[in-house]
């Protein structure tokens, strides 16, 4: 079993398409279809189900590019620390964020680390607080940007801001010619809320929020997004909490307002393993807690 195999292998089990797996690393698709039947005779398992029309993975090729993702992330985090050692340069960092990170804190970082260090390549990928943490774990990450978390083990975690959660009804409501509004103005109102199946720290944060407010019976509606949050107000079926940057969406038929006695602010921060060395020898994490000089 050769490397380039396992590199193959994950090419094909995260596209699920022979064709576009084989451009993805460069070879012809007979050439990828032939490395892979080799792979599955050397295991003596099935990995893919073909089809004319699909590619699906077996329960074993399922557990095998668990493993085989996490060998290969431990061979490139066991090269950048053979090459921190030597003192050479780190050439990748590979960063996890939350979608609110993309649209706040995260451009300002990406400018400043390639101004910084131009040679550097930068690899972004999206998750939820839970999938960045254990990619941060399992060293397929080196920095990520999530919801707040305790330091356990390995992990590190700096806050960098809150964020701020304004009621947004849509402009049509009579609550949004009002200047002043209070708790008891939300009582009579349906409220648009998220609810996510892994039960995000988002979810949970107004789950908490809307039970010590005693407004959990007005939630009438749930959503997986933001941006279906907005789109559900805006289309004038309820009311609901939105960050600050939902202000500035385009074509939006929405308000944002304070609600008296009401101050919904979700932290967000970075987080990284102590023991990678790439955050710390580039001096990534520093350019990072310098944005919270910023975004508080």
């Amino acid at each position: 079993m050769e490397l380039r195999q396992l590199h193959y292998f994950v090419a094909v089990a995260e596209e699920l398409h022979f064709a576009r797996a084989a451009s993805r690393v460069h070879i012809a698709q007979p050439a990828l279809s032939t490395q892979i039947q080799s792979l599955e005779r050397e295991l003596g398992v099935q990995l893919l189900l073909r089809t004319t029309r699909r590619v699906e993975l077996t329960r074993a090729g399922a557990v095998f590019y668990e493993r085989c993702v996490r060998i290969l992330s431990d061979i490139d985090l066991s090269t950048e620390i053979t090459r921190s050692v030597a003192g050479k340069t780190v050439t990748r960092i590979r960063i996890g964020t939350i979608y609110p990170a993309t649209v706040g804190v995260l451009p300002a970082f990406l400018a400043r680390i390639a101004r910084k260090y131009p040679e550097i390549q930068l690899h972004i990928s999206s998750g939820s607080t839970d999938d960045i943490i254990r990619n941060l774990e399992s060293g397929q990450i080196n920095i990520g940007f999530i919801r707040p978390v305790e330091n356990i083990g390995s992990l590190r975690f700096f806050s960098i801001a809150h964020e701020r959660y304004l009621l947004a009804i849509e402009k049509g409501n009579t609550l949004a010619a009002r200047g002043d509004i209070g708790i008891d103005d939300l009582r009579d109102q349906k409220i648009i809320s998220f609810s996510r199946q892994n039960l995000s720290y988002t979810e949970r944060y107004f789950a908490e929020k809307f039970a010590e407010h005693d407004l959990t019976r007005n939630i009438a509606y749930t959503c997986d997004d933001t941006f279906s949050l907005v789109s559900l107000v805006s289309a004038g079926l309820g009311i609901g909490f939105a960050p600050e940057w939902t202000a500035d969406l385009p074509n939006s038929n929405v308000a944002l307002r304070k609600v008296r006695g009401i101050d919904f602010r979700i932290g967000l921060g970075i987080a990284w393993n102590a023991e990678d060395p790439t955050t710390s020898r580039n001096d990534i994490v520093d350019i990072a807690r310098s944005l919270a000089r910023q975004v508080r």
